[in-house]
């Protein structure tokens, strides 16, 4: 990825307690901004739920673990969290860094899913 630079938004680090939150696309953060364009409220409400608690017990209709073989990449828990209608982030859960890393944000539905 490349560095941050001038104009670039200024990312908050984590929180003690929290989940650090990384791109872990360059598609990711191209369909971050996406949604924070179109919908900057959900967008943020979907960034507080993940790193207050990226894997919910129970889990929540907008917020769910995915199933079957998207349900585990690299030998992490992958999660969604369903912004709006259309617009989901897939993302892992690495529990050892408590880092969560997003591989698919974006305003219409992950093609990988249909």
């Amino acid at each position: 990825m490349t560095p941050a630079k001038r104009g670039d938004r200024v990312a908050p680090p984590a929180q003690p307690g929290q989940w650090l939150l990384k791109f872990g696309t360059n598609d990711a953060a191209k369909g971050w901004e996406d949604l924070s364009r179109q919908a900057a409220s959900n967008l943020w409400e979907a960034y507080e739920a993940i790193r207050l608690d990226p894997a919910p017990f129970p889990p929540t209709k907008r917020h769910h673990r995915l199933k079957g073989a998207l349900g585990t990449v690299d030998g992490m828990e992958q999660w969604q969290y369903e912004v709006t209608a259309g617009g989901r982030i897939w993302y892992l859960v690495d529990a050892a860094k408590k880092t969560v890393w997003i591989r698919v944000a974006g305003c219409g539905h992950p093609k990988a899913s249909d």
